[in-house]
């Protein structure tokens, strides 16, 4: 199996010499840099597989970062590290497209199993799946943005997609919260009691404007899960 490449963005040197140090005892290859302006440039053109983003660091935050790393590389899985724990910081991470997000301090087998189930989950995505239309909205996955015919376009993060993937090679079917969780999150669901799935989709509805919308991209279906609504429209590669 090929190594894999993470560049990890921390301004903080002390914490920056431990990611690195983990990440390359378990096998991965590290690319780090301590500020925002210097990792635009890596991202400019260094092949990675995934990014470790902190959210304070100097010449631009991992806020101010994250929208135009969608735009330029929107399948690259990225996790955002950081000591801002509030709810808002976090939801706003995982709005502008953020695949996970941790909180300092955290242990490195912490940090290092969310790593793996981003990257299982990336992985293990069928890829088959191009697109999804309902009606005058159109979800394009190799771009990660749900596009219309009025308005611009909004960024859905890799989870999101991941969703909607796993629903459309499930068509036909209503899928657990469960199956969800262990087919999209890397998660095993036994004995794990948790919103994760129901807070996903509920964001997940507000991007694709579902209630305010004749064709319903997403459907719960009681006592059983999800499924993609009636009329979506499936596009293959």
């Amino acid at each position: 199996m090929a190594q894999k490449t993470i560049l990890v963005v921390e301004d903080d040197a002390a914490i920056r010499r431990g990611l690195t140090d983990s990440l390359e005892f378990s096998g991965y290859r590290v690319i780090a840099c301590g500020d925002g302006l210097e990792a635009e440039r890596v991202l400019m053109g260094a092949d990675l597989d995934l990014v470790l983003l902190d959210v304070v660091l100097p010449g631009k935050n991992g806020f101010e970062i994250l929208p135009d790393l969608r735009k330029s590389r929107p399948r690259l899985p990225v996790i955002m590290v950081t000591a801002r724990g509030a709810e808002e910081d976090r939801i706003k991470g995982l709005k502008g497209g953020a695949d996970d997000y941790v909180v300092k301090p955290f242990s490195s087998s912490e940090l290092l199993a969310r790593v793996e189930a981003v990257l299982r989950r990336s992985a293990e995505r069928p890829t088959d799946v191009s697109a999804l239309s309902a009606g005058e909205r159109k979800v394009d996955f190799e771009r990660r943005e749900i596009r219309c015919v009025q308005g611009d376009p909004r960024q859905l993060s890799e989870t999101e997609i991941g969703i909607l993937r796993y629903l459309a090679t499930s068509s036909g079917r209503a899928v657990a919260r469960d199956e969800l969780l262990q087919r999209v999150w890397g998660i095993d669901p036994r004995g794990v009691e948790t919103r994760t799935v129901d807070m996903h989709v509920a964001r997940l509805r507000d991007k694709l404007r579902d209630s305010d919308a004749e064709i319903k991209f997403l459907v719960t279906v009681r006592s059983k899960g999800y499924m993609l609504g009636e009329g979506v429209e499936i596009h293959r590669t």
